[in-house]
């Protein structure tokens, strides 16, 4: 091989561990992001508990004092 030839196939072997590089940080990037939304969308499912049940337990005193309001009517 040439000095030409060496240099060529040294730039191109260059190129391609770039694009692989680029390639595995967006890899990288991407999995990243999915573990941030899947941690926001895990916050959001519990915050969404959180509401359900302090909802029943409302509806539920609400019931209890309307039902002691009307066994205690006159």
């Amino acid at each position: 091989m040439t000095d030409d030839e060496t240099e060529k196939a040294e730039d191109t072997s260059a190129r391609d561990r770039d694009r692989e590089q680029d390639r595995d940080r967006e890899q990288d990037r991407d999995r990243e992001q999915e573990q941030q939304l899947l941690a926001l969308e895990k916050k959001r499912e519990r915050y969404v508990w959180y509401y359900l049940a302090y909802f029943l337990f409302g509806i539920h005193l609400v019931a209890f004092v309307m039902i002691y309001a009307v066994k205690h009517a006159k």
